[in-house]
């Protein structure tokens, strides 16, 4: 099973504002993870929101917050951030 990789405009901005070099090893994991059987064993799950449930994904000291949909295969990214200030909102 292959997962579709959704990236909101608002990651597209986020991921604009990391170094390249970081950047591209997100989106590099983000391909990995779409590859898997079930992406959920990489990632964390987030505490509070309960509906829908998001996760985040570790990539060195910066954080990918995402939403993996498995009836539809899909992966919702939602934010990529430092780790110092990506979970205030989630």
């Amino acid at each position: 099973m292959v997962y579709k990789v959704l990236v909101t405009n608002r990651a597209k901005k986020s991921l604009a504002q990391l170094p390249r070099d970081i950047a591209k090893e997100i989106y590099l994991e983000l391909t990995s993870l779409s590859c898997e059987d079930n992406p959920k064993n990489h990632v964390k799950k987030l505490k509070g929101n309960k509906n829908p449930p998001f996760y985040s994904l570790r990539v060195g000291n910066y954080r990918v917050i995402l939403n993996i949909e498995d009836s539809v295969l899909l992966i919702h990214v939602i934010e990529a951030g430092n780790r110092n200030k990506i979970y205030r909102e989630y």
